[in-house]
């Protein structure tokens, strides 16, 4: 019975714990930076310059970048087990608001457990790898690409290198995409390594997916990768930079090349797209500003924006018996309450010879 009072204090305790670090997270990189003060009067300025069609449409596409995400999760769940697009948009909102303020937003995983049934936690975490590598295959390959347009604006002795490097990643994502295309050879691979038994049991699951189904999923990462271009190209809109729009573009595609290539915290991962982009598009426009509010305005819009939402779902969740920590003492309860008339039920038993 002691239980049955220690739970729920523990439930709200981690609620509370993973509400504090995300809105400390927001406000520290919203209101708290160094250069927050000077962002937002650059983006009232715009305001009041009627920018705001820009922003607009940037808020508009804000739902199809995280819808595309919940669909291309549900693609590659499909084969093992099949929620519907609402429980999985709640899912992918909660491992926003989870991934906000760790490494490498490797929080996402255990948000999204938070709304899958115990037996296919498994499956939902192969089906968010599997996602996973499509994006950084597509952000790769893209970056890959982007990077060749700005060779010609750097100095000589450094165009060489750089070429190399694009060169680099652009047979690196080769390489991924043939990978991604025969996952299941993955389980024979990993026997003649002598893998231990429970990864092979997880990578005999990728032989459940057909080459079309990961072509859909990949279909999909695409169209999330163009929408979230497209939100970044809107925003250096919104504040005038007067970039080119194959510059625009590119640069896009180096910045989050840059920016995946090394796992941080998203405030930290802000500050290196920020840095990134100077470097990118100084070339373009002196309004560093500008191009430091572009960076800002996409993390506060696509990620601190569905992270708030994520928390009133992770708030309206019962974390504890998600996790399946309460499963034996609800049960337990009931038991008791079927058998014990003080509970103030009757038995089902004696009810039905009533």
């Amino acid at each position: 019975m002691r239980r049955k009072y220690v739970y729920p204090a523990l439930n709200w305790f981690i609620k509370g714990t993973i509400a504090a670090f995300l809105l400390f997270t927001i406000y520290k990189q919203a209101f708290g930076a160094e250069e927050a003060a000077g962002l937002w009067r650059a983006w009232l300025q715009q305001l009041g310059q009627g920018q705001w069609r820009w922003l607009a449409a940037v808020l508009l596409l804000l739902p199809a970048n995280w819808a595309l995400e919940a669909e291309k999760w549900r693609c590659l769940l499909h084969p093992f087990w099949r929620p519907t697009f609402g429980r999985a948009f709640r899912a992918v909102m909660m491992g926003v608001s989870v991934s906000l303020f760790t490494p490498g937003r490797i929080g996402e995983y255990p948000g999204r457990l938070l709304t899958a049934p115990a037996p296919y936690r498994s499956r939902a975490l192969l089906a968010m790898a599997a996602g996973s590598y499509a994006q950084l295959l597509l952000i790769m390959g893209m970056g890959g690409a982007g990077s060749l347009y700005f060779i010609a604006f750097l100095p000589e002795g450094l165009q060489g290198m750089a070429g190399m490097g694009a060169g680099l990643v652009l047979a690196l994502s080769f390489v991924l995409a043939a990978g991604f295309f025969h996952l299941g050879r993955l389980p024979a691979i990993a026997l003649r390594l002598r893998a231990p038994k429970p990864m092979l049991r997880m990578l005999l699951l990728l032989r459940q997916y057909s080459r079309r189904r990961l072509a859909v999923a990949l279909g999909l990462a695409f169209a999330r990768y163009a929408v979230y271009s497209l939100q970044y190209c809107g925003l250096l809109a919104f504040f005038g930079l007067g970039i080119p729009p194959a510059a625009a573009l590119a640069g896009c595609a180096a910045v989050f090349l840059v920016q995946s290539s090394i796992p941080l915290p998203p405030p930290l991962a802000l500050l290196l797209r920020g840095e990134a982009a100077l470097v990118i598009w100084g070339a373009f426009s002196p309004f560093s500003l500008g191009i430091l509010g572009a960076s800002f305005g996409l993390f506060i819009i696509n990620l601190c924006l569905p992270a708030l939402l994520g928390l009133i779902f992770i708030v309206k969740t019962n974390v504890l018996k998600s996790l399946g920590y309460e499963n034996d003492v609800v049960q337990n309860e009931l038991v008791k309450c079927s058998a014990d008339l003080s509970h103030g039920f009757y038995s089902p038993g004696k009810a039905g010879m009533e």
